[in-house]
């Protein structure tokens, strides 16, 4: 019975002790995938004006907070969305108000990075786009 005790206790200090390191993992990787899923509406938008051969935009669904989710919108379909990304919680981004692609595939205007962050850890990603339209992510600051 005391070994048993003494093993529990182990274990209860072990965990104790990986809490801390274990929540600036989840937070890490709740900046990953918003970086990831925004890079990826990115490429999208701009696939969809080159398909359609119309301006598609990026915008989020809350004015100027694009952690609470983002659309594309249909420019065929007014009032329509192309996809519809829901809210990140516990991330803060900040980018530009909105993003429109030509139909050429490049950018309406110049871009301002998207800058995503989280409370509590020293995890950001930079999601910009380069000249040619592309977007790509950066495991850094913007």
């Amino acid at each position: 019975m005391t070994e048993l005790m003494a093993v529990v206790a182990i274990i209860g200090i072990l965990t104790a002790l990986a809490a801390p390191s274990f929540s600036e993992m989840i937070k890490s990787q709740k900046i990953k995938s918003m970086a990831t899923d925004l890079n990826a509406s990115l490429a999208l938008a701009r696939s969809e004006a080159i398909k359609r051969n119309r301006n598609v935009t990026l915008s989020p669904t809350t004015a100027g907070s694009w952690q609470l989710g983002w659309q594309i919108a249909d420019p065929d379909n007014v009032g329509s969305n192309i996809e519809v990304y829901s809210a990140f919680a516990g991330v803060t981004a900040t980018g530009p108000d909105d993003v429109t692609y030509r139909s050429s595939g490049r950018l309406q205007s110049a871009i301002v990075p998207f800058n995503i962050s989280a409370a509590g850890t020293t995890a950001q990603r930079c999601v910009s786009v380069d000249l040619s339209g592309r977007p790509y992510v950066k495991a850094v600051a913007c």
